[in-house]
């Protein structure tokens, strides 16, 4: 994971490698350099590197069913 300015190259990194990302304000406040985030932004901006990517996003439910949390379906 990244944190602060180095959250979104990190996103990107993870992604290139196959990985799984998450984001939030739990972790970087920022949007740009002295801009504050909100979690929407944050985000929309993981959004936009992923599917620049190749990558696709999941719904919060699929998540929980890839990895066997409780509240997944089935």
């Amino acid at each position: 994971f990244g944190i602060g300015r180095g959250q979104m190259p990190m996103l990107a990194a993870a992604v290139a490698m196959g990985g799984n990302v998450r984001v939030g304000l739990e972790d970087n406040i920022y949007l740009d350099r002295g801009v504050l985030a909100t979690n929407a932004q944050l985000v929309t901006r993981a959004r936009e590197i992923i599917e620049r990517m190749g990558g696709r996003l999941v719904t919060p439910q699929q998540a929980r069913n890839k990895l066997k949390l409780r509240g997944a379906d089935g």
